[in-house]
């Protein structure tokens, strides 16, 4: 990616806060926001959505479901499991997540376009292998106010006195810690640097 001279968007170097366990393979963006709701002009509002079709049945009435937990209410970080957010490329899964609540995201795998999304909106996508997703699960169910750390530069997450490495893309963990994963803002707030980068391509007059 070529900066050039922009201002950089917020760089994200760690992220905190207590976990939220959501369990299945293959859990994909129309369970994570049904397609109804991709109707709305804005992302405003979309976080109370969030699995509404697996935390409530069709006379509104809840269903049980980690999103529903008041012990969970005030989490940040959510665990899944292996290919979280495949189906749809739809951005309006993360925006869902993120206005919800959650600050980034811990699973085995994960869709490229979902994590690819996350990454726009300054939400990190960290992969663990199936052993310590599945203990970190177990761990986040039995203690609601365990706090959970994660260190991108150093591609570590903490929690429960254990320090643990984890893997991120070596892009996102850049883009993230440099402050220019929000390229739409890059580009807004920075109109003379794009008028003279414009300006050097042959292709725009």
């Amino acid at each position: 990616m070529m900066v050039g001279n922009f201002s950089k968007a917020i760089s994200i170097e760690s992220v905190s806060g207590t976990g939220i366990s959501i369990r299945g393979s293959d859990i994909d963006t129309d369970q994570i926001i049904p397609a109804r709701y991709l109707k709305a002009i804005t992302f405003e509002g979309l976080g109370e959505f969030a699995f509404r079709d697996v935390r409530f049945q069709s006379d509104g009435e809840e269903i049980p479901h980690p999103f529903n937990d008041e012990l969970y209410r005030d989490a940040s970080i959510l665990v899944v499991n292996s290919n979280f957010g495949c189906g749809s490329s739809r951005e309006h899964a993360p925006q869902a997540l993120m206005r919800w609540g959650i600050k980034a995201v811990i699973g085995e795998s994960f869709a490229e376009i979902f994590s690819g999304n996350c990454l726009a909106l300054g939400v990190p996508v960290i992969e663990m292998n199936q052993e310590k997703i599945e203990k970190l699960q177990e761990w986040v169910d039995s203690t609601p106010s365990g706090e959970i750390v994660i260190n991108i530069v150093n591609q570590t997450m903490g929690y429960n006195g254990e320090i643990i490495e984890v893997k991120i893309p070596d892009s996102h963990s850049k883009a993230l810690v440099e402050g220019i994963w929000d390229t739409t803002s890059l580009l807004k707030s920075n109109p003379d640097e794009v008028r003279r980068i414009s300006k050097s391509i042959p292709y725009i007059k």
